[in-house]
């Protein structure tokens, strides 16, 4: 992506380089930024330097001295507290004016009490969570969902086209994340469909690749089924979202939900459903694992009938 003078010579900090920051602050240095970035695993740091150049601090409150926009990409309400107002976090390094775009997926809550904190400092901040998974931040094809005021965003657009294809303002401070919890709702019923079917597929002795070639083609297609029938099939659930960081984000739209009033009962379900998935190992898969769930009970279930 070409920028302009003016842009190239933005000051970037980036505080977060798991598996969505590290590519994203990699996007922003390719496309011409000066980025410095902070991890607390100081080697992730030096990887990311090795690979990109660029500048790397010791604290965030180092890492954002000087920076026109902060972006953060960390793990929980915790976690952002901490970077960004515990000792040596982001706000006591940070100048007038600058603005903090937040990529970590947390409440409504933080992202209001955030965006409150910094106006104290006279800064700008939007809450900005991403969908696309590790392959769209790697790709630069990610969404990106924003709350908060309408000039700050527009400061900001244009840097964070690094690495989206679509960006989005939907509101005051909370309603990015209030729009990723719909995200994730949704996903988590498409993903379930999607295994229920492969498992009935399978049941009824099916071919799953013939079934999948010729309902993708109608109303069934989905993101979820193009990207991940085939692993599924195969039982391979090493990539993408992990079960854990959905189960999180999914607590944080049922929370809302308890909040705001609205009735979510195939979200709780699904979530219930992830938690069976954690407890057979599968933490960290991919949240496609829902089908492993599924095939578990029926070798299960197959067993006792041969006993």
């Amino acid at each position: 992506m070409l920028i302009s003078e003016t842009a190239a010579t933005k000051k970037i900090a980036f505080i977060g380089l798991g598996v969505m920051g590290y590519p994203m602050a990699g996007h922003l240095k390719k496309a011409g930024f000066n980025v410095t970035v902070f991890n607390r695993t100081p080697a992730k740091a030096q990887q990311w330097l090795e690979q990109y150049g660029g500048q790397s601090a010791v604290t965030p409150a180092l890492a954002v001295e000087g920076a026109d926009v902060i972006f953060t990409c960390v793990g929980n309400d915790d976690d952002l507290r901490q970077v960004l107002m515990g000792t040596g976090g982001v706000i006591e390094g940070i100048k007038p004016h600058a603005i903090v775009v937040d990529h970590t997926t947390t409440s409504a809550d933080i992202a209001r009490d955030m965006s409150q904190q910094f106006a104290v400092k006279n800064c700008g901040f939007i809450d900005a969570p991403v969908s696309g998974g590790q392959a769209g931040a790697e790709n630069a094809r990610l969404t990106i969902m924003c709350g908060g005021e309408q000039a700050t965003f527009e400061k900001v657009q244009a840097v964070m086209k690094s690495y989206a294809v679509s960006i989005k303002l939907l509101g005051e401070s909370g309603c990015g994340q209030l729009t990723k919890m719909v995200n994730q709702i949704c996903i988590a019923g498409l993903i379930q469909g999607l295994s229920e079917g492969l498992h009935f597929a399978r049941s009824a002795g099916l071919d799953i690749d013939s079934v999948v070639d010729v309902i993708s083609k109608g109303a069934a297609q989905s993101w979820q089924m193009d990207n991940r029938a085939s692993t599924m099939k195969a039982g391979e659930y090493e990539h993408g979202f992990a079960v854990d960081w959905m189960r999180k984000d999914l607590a944080y739209a049922l929370q809302q939900a308890r909040n705001n009033g609205s009735h979510l009962p195939v979200t709780a379900l699904v979530d219930q459903f992830y938690g069976e998935v954690q407890a057979l190992g599968g933490e960290r898969w991919d949240t496609s694992s829902l089908l492993a769930r599924l095939e578990s009970q029926r070798q299960l279930k197959n067993s006792d009938l041969n006993d």
